[in-house]
């Protein structure tokens, strides 16, 4: 669908300049941009590529002198790259699926759908889940019985969604993630060597080889409105309560939640985090891709964790950790930085040695 550069500013709360009736068909960066796209130099060093595409509109900074780029339109906003949010929604032209129940859906009789809803190609809609008004379930995609799913929901190919889930408004989940797989639960019948290794810091004892036995899963899991999941990320359900998501929490690809997890509002968990049994995560939380945390422990609101921390213990609120184990940025940072000065320190030490070592030439 083509918008006019005054229609697009418009809809964005963002200022159009020049020719602001010319169509736009789509977004390109700007050395890949046609004549018709909108193309993205939202930064000068993004402009000065606009010679090798053939845009005549762009998005750019504030304050750019746009027509110097050899434009015909432009389109400013204070902060362009809050301002893509808005403009890539105008923009996607979506998967392309057709609305309505696909013949070769299977929705059960006692499954309940709001008006709108679609089910596509070779889903499954199992009895007593009710799904809100506009939700689409993709091609592939399963819903469990009795699970729930609040308006406007989007599930992509092949997502699955375990019975009694409870999910609310405007629920996105890309291709292949699973709520609601049971929790990685198992006991021996006596003390087994984990359990002495992890009271003794480090000492099996005299413990026996053991057959381990499941502990079943009979929670589910609670989800809040607007939480976004990636492609094959996992949320297992809760032991006896249910493992629970906040409003507005966005994880991202192949990231793991463990049974009984409690994670705040407006989290953000990025690329293969893992998150053990019975941990709580606080609000606006941030975990840095491959961020590892550890079983019942709590993270305060507002903590942020670089790439690749191990949470082994409780995070007061605030802080910004970083390696393994996870420690305050700074300290850490000090830490590698005295690690590449060892060679060197070595180094010294040796000649050091040498010249108290040597024999005085008087003697």
């Amino acid at each position: 669908m083509a918008y006019t550069v005054e229609q697009i500013a418009t809809a964005l709360g963002a200022e159009a300049f020049g020719a602001v009736d010319m169509e736009i068909d789509g977004l390109a960066e700007p050395a890949d941009a046609t004549a018709r796209d909108l193309a993205l130099a939202m930064k000068p060093e993004y402009a000065d590529s606009l010679p090798s595409g053939a845009a005549k509109a762009a998005m750019v900074w504030d304050g750019a002198d746009w027509q110097s780029l050899g434009l015909e339109a432009a389109i400013i906003s204070p902060r362009p790259r809050y301002t893509m949010s808005g403009l890539t929604t105008m923009m996607d032209p979506g998967q392309g699926w057709a609305d309505g129940i696909h013949p070769t859906a299977s929705v059960d009789d006692r499954a309940e759908l709001g008006a709108g809803v679609s089910v596509g190609p070779m889903a499954v809609v199992c009895a007593g889940a009710r799904i809100g008004a506009g939700t689409v379930i993709g091609p592939q995609a399963f819903v469990g019985t009795d699970a729930q799913i609040g308006t406007m929901g989007f599930l992509r190919e092949g997502v699955r969604i375990g019975a009694r889930v409870k999910i609310g408004e405007r629920f996105i989940a890309q291709p292949g993630a699973v709520v609601g797989g049971d929790g990685f639960s198992y006991v021996t019948p006596e003390k087994s060597s984990v359990e002495q290794a992890r009271q003794t810091l480090g000492d099996q004892g005299d413990t026996r080889s053991q057959a381990w036995t499941r502990i079943h899963s009979l929670g589910a899991v609670s989800i809040g409105d607007d939480v976004e999941l990636g492609s094959n990320c996992t949320i297992d359900r809760g032991t006896i309560r249910d493992t629970r998501i906040g409003n507005g929490t966005k994880i991202d690809n192949l990231v793991m939640v463990g049974h009984n997890v409690e994670i705040g509002n407006d989290s953000l968990l990025c690329g293969c985090v893992g998150i053990a049994g019975s941990t709580r995560i606080g609000n606006n939380v941030v975990l840095g891709g491959q961020t590892g945390v550890s079983d019942n422990i709590f993270i305060g609101d507002n903590v942020i964790t670089g790439g690749g921390t191990i949470v082994l213990s409780n995070i007061p609120a605030g802080r910004v950790m970083l390696g393994y184990p996870a420690m305050k940025m700074e300290t850490t940072m000090e830490i590698f930085k005295g690690l590449r000065r060892l060679k060197r320190l070595f180094n010294d030490v040796a000649d050091l040695k040498k010249a108290v070592s040597k024999p005085d030439a008087s003697d």
